[in-house]
């Protein structure tokens, strides 16, 4: 059994918290912002650029144009900014992927491990009043802004996934397992996630 599984959620669905949990459950490495500051020791990229990247995509055809005109501009090599900055972090990790076991939460991880055999693809997802709700619990804004952040940080994150994968982000096809928060704790959820690892079938390397 491969204990390597990447977490996409949606924000205020408590995936972070989930995928915490699931790594102490599993006894292996929780990677989140620890991604950030690999690739910033990696690529010698500011935090703040790296860790920026991914909202750059709020608006998707502003994110596309960015990335045309850095090329036309004349970026290093053949990649955009915004290419150099999705690199950065793909190569972490693919880093972890290759060599390690944990759970690693967003910046396209099932679309970066997708031809290592093995890997548990989740997406998590909730109710709206119970996104606002948790979230609320977690940053103390009022409902009418985190409602707005809400659909800013999902839209962020959707276009960022789309733009640099080719699929779509939430899309069935790319994860193992789909799970809807508002209905089932997070100890549950990490525990649930935990027992799938465990049981499914997977494709022996040949």
């Amino acid at each position: 059994m491969k204990k390597l599984i990447t977490i996409s959620r949606q924000y205020g669905s408590g995936g972070r918290i989930i995928g915490k949990m699931l790594a102490e459950k599993l006894g292996v490495p929780f990677y989140d912002k620890e991604i950030i500051d690999m690739a910033v020791e990696a690529s010698g990229y500011s935090r703040e650029v790296i860790e920026g990247a991914e909202m750059k995509a709020k608006s998707g055809f502003a994110y596309s144009l960015a990335s045309a005109l850095s090329f036309n501009e004349g970026s290093i090599g053949t990649l955009s900014v915004n290419d150099r900055l999705f690199l950065a972090q793909f190569q972490v990790i693919k880093e972890i992927g290759d060599n390690e076991q944990g759970v690693i939460i967003g910046r396209c991880a099932d679309y970066v491990l997708k031809d290592i055999p093995g890997v548990t693809n989740v997406f998590i997802y909730g109710e709206m009043e119970d996104r606002i709700r948790r979230a609320q619990e977690l940053y103390g804004d009022s409902p009418e802004n985190i409602k707005n952040t809400i659909g800013s940080i999902d839209k962020a994150r959707a276009n960022y996934y789309n733009y640099h994968t080719g699929y779509k982000w939430g899309d069935f096809k790319n994860y193992n397992l789909m799970i809807n928060s508002s209905y089932i704790s997070e100890d549950e959820a990490a525990e649930l996630i935990k027992d799938y690892v465990e049981k499914r079938t997977y494709i022996e390397e040949e």
